[in-house]
């Protein structure tokens, strides 16, 4: 399966190689063109059957994940580390991690709670007071083995933890792997539409790949696929979730990085009823997409982002269900074969 492959592959911003690799194996028989920019994006091209002129269409999912970059090495070889990407400092403490080149195993250090005051337990350690145990004895051991500049990331194997019901996964980066797979399916259909998927870098330190990439497709419309918040877990107040699990994929029509092309919002809704698809909305204004940036490029391009819903992104772990990436395989393919007679 693509999306275990992905999910496991290491790929902090700026440092996507692998799962840029994994993409280009994968997408290189089922394109016409496939190139690699300056920027670290890989851009497929897919060209239309329909007749000229034909809709320029960027479908678009980024390839870098949440992650840490080492700063500092100590005395005792620990090393000190920043974040990638929105990390929060409460989920960190005692988690494995992979670091650098060597994909050295790691432990984020926590003080055992024998050792503990009780004050201390309702504090969170800051991230700057936190080091990696890698095993190294002193700060010459280390240094043989990592450089200050170099990734880690969280060390999670992908699991399928049932096959019916929801079948739901587990593993890391489904925030943006799965909308990578997703993307990456796409490549098995025929158009009639000029199709380019971008796997963009460096989303989660500002939407860098996408812009760069925008710019050089000049699309005419764009889909941004992603792994998106699903908060429904049980809650204290009756607050209705972000999107839920096993209810289809997610349209957006706001968040904070964009307002959604209503046409492009309506087609998803058509073709989603046309074909019995389950869909959702997630609720407007949380977090932010590559649409941001290619909405905004050049004069504009009209975007919509399409979403699998998956708990706990930006964490060492998360879930999802395979029903909703079928799902919104199926929707994304509706809306493609649908576009050159839906767009006005």
């Amino acid at each position: 399966m693509l999306l275990e492959k992905l999910s496991n592959a290491f790929g902090p911003s700026g440092c996507e190689d692998e799962v840029r690799r994994l993409l280009a194996r994968e997408l290189r028989d089922k394109v016409d063109d496939l190139q690699t920019d300056a920027l670290g994006n890989l851009i497929a091209f897919k060209k239309g059957t329909g007749s000229e002129p034909r809709l320029k269409v960027m479908v678009d999912a980024h390839t870098d994940e949440v992650g840490l970059m080492i700063t500092r090495i100590e005395k005792n070889g620990m090393l000190g580390f920043r974040p990638v990407g929105g990390v929060d400092a409460r989920l960190l403490m005692a988690k494995g991690v992979v670091v650098g080149e060597k994909r050295l195993p790691g432990v984020i250090i926590a003080p055992p709670i024998h050792l503990t005051k009780p004050e201390q337990l309702k504090q969170v350690v800051k991230i700057d007071q936190m080091v990696i145990d890698i095993g190294a004895s002193s700060a010459d051991a280390a240094k043989g083995l990592v450089k200050i500049g170099e990734y880690a990331a969280f060390d999670t194997r992908f699991e399928v933890l049932n096959e019916d019901g929801l079948r739901t996964i587990k593993g890391k980066a489904f925030d943006d792997r799965a909308g990578c797979a997703v993307a990456a399916a796409l490549a098995d259909g025929e158009y009639a539409v000029d199709l380019y998927l971008s796997f963009s870098a460096q989303e989660e330190t500002g939407l860098r790949g996408a812009r760069v990439a925008a710019y050089r497709i000049e699309p005419d419309l764009a889909f941004a696929l992603e792994g998106t918040i699903c908060d429904d877990m049980p809650k204290k107040q009756d607050v209705s979730p972000t999107t839920e699990l096993g209810k289809g994929p997610a349209i957006s029509v706001m968040d904070r990085s964009f307002v959604a092309d209503q046409r492009l919002v309506q087609l998803l809704i058509d073709q989603a009823g046309a074909n019995g698809i389950p869909y959702q909305f997630k609720q407007p204004g949380a977090g932010g997409t590559d649409a941001g940036a290619i909405h905004l490029s050049k004069t504009g391009v009209p975007s919509v982002a399409v979403s699998v819903p998956s708990r706990y992104i930006h964490s060492p772990v998360s879930m999802a269900s395979l029903n909703d990436f079928d799902h919104t395989v199926a929707l994304m393919r509706a809306a493609l074969e649908a576009l050159p007679g839906a767009w006005r």
